[in-house]
């Protein structure tokens, strides 16, 4: 009987931290913004607060939550393990991890795209433009437009139809949602139009064209993250 009781609750522990983690994703709660407190989660979940701490404690470990003592619960990162298998969203400095994966994707994703120009099936380019008109409506329409801009960017890498690409789909998530989470809709003009030049140079089978496109796409986004970064370094000095 009290092995079957513990495993219940276990499994309500399991449970709350999935809702809790949908929570954050579709509310959505932003990097850097507070959740509710206990009180207010137990009430909204209908458990009590000590299932909602073991929620909280859990996606702390996962690098998702961070408890600042007598401030509350902020969010510090959206990734689940499946979309951060290197474990990347538990560093601290955001904006360096940010650039360094900016450094990455500029290796990358240039090429990836020239390969995916190349080697794309017409069912593949139908999917590849629905993502793009998607993300751009979502976009424009003030949603959270991130997991599909994710989708997009990893269907370019599957079009690449080579294997060592497609893991690493993982990592150009993490860099499109950690760059996301830090500049939240700045670039809306110029990712839409990137995106269409993307799309169109695939699906005209111009791979230097789609090289060039993608390298305008992750400067713009490059450039707008260091002037960010620049703006943090400015407030956190005025701050001390």
């Amino acid at each position: 009987m009290y092995q079957f009781e513990k495993l219940d609750k276990k499994l309500l522990g399991e449970q709350i931290e999935d809702e809790l983690m949908n929570y954050i994703l579709q509310e959505p709660v932003e990097v850097g913004q507070r959740i509710p407190n206990e009180f207010e989660l137990a009430e909204k979940f209908g458990v009590g607060r000590s299932t909602i701490r073991e929620a909280v404690k859990a996606l702390v470990s996962k690098g998702i939550l961070e408890v600042k003592r007598g401030s509350g619960t902020y969010v510090v990162s959206t990734a689940t393990s499946d979309e951060d298998p290197l474990g990347l969203s538990k560093l601290q400095d955001k904006y360096k991890l940010a650039l360094e994966l900016f450094d990455v994707r500029l290796m990358l994703e240039p090429d990836i795209a020239a390969l995916a120009a190349e080697n794309a099936t017409q069912e593949e380019l139908v999917q590849l433009k629905k993502l793009c008109d998607e993300t751009e409506q979502m976009y424009l329409g003030g949603k959270n437009h991130i997991p599909k801009d994710i989708e997009f960017h990893t269907c370019i890498a599957k079009c690449s139809k080579n294997r060592v690409v497609e893991t690493l789909i993982p990592l150009i998530n993490r860099a499109v949602l950690t760059f996301a989470n830090l500049t939240h809709r700045t670039l809306m003009q110029e990712t839409i139009e990137t995106h269409r030049a993307i799309v169109e140079a695939i699906t005209d089978r111009d791979p230097v064209g789609a090289r060039c496109a993608m390298m305008m796409h992750l400067t713009y986004n490059r450039q707008t993250l260091i002037r960010k970064n620049k703006e943090h370094e400015r407030k956190s000095a005025e701050k001390k």
